[in-house]
């Protein structure tokens, strides 16, 4: 189950692992993860506030461990982020 990716609230089989958390996260569960309401994420990713979703399928998703460090830079700003990422390459 480790080489699968968690799609969708629920994907994660947590009865082998307690510990499991997603890989990624639709705009729900990103809401959920900042406290945040899901029209407030989709605002703040129009606005570029956010890092950039990536796209899976139909399906619009976040890279947790991109959110965690951008939330640990400050989140700052799409534009900002992704020049900070760029540098660091």
């Amino acid at each position: 189950m480790a080489d699968v990716l968690p799609l969708r609230p629920g994907a994660v089989d947590t009865t082998a692992n307690s510990t499991a958390s997603p890989l990624v996260v639709d705009a729900k569960a990103l809401a959920k993860l900042l406290g945040l309401g899901v029209r407030t994420i989709r605002t703040h990713d129009a606005a570029g506030k956010l890092p950039s979703p990536i796209r899976i399928g139909g399906r619009v998703v976040w890279v947790v461990a991109e959110i965690r460090d951008w939330l640990t830079a400050g989140a700052p700003d799409r534009k900002t982020w992704e020049a900070r990422r760029a540098a660091r390459k």
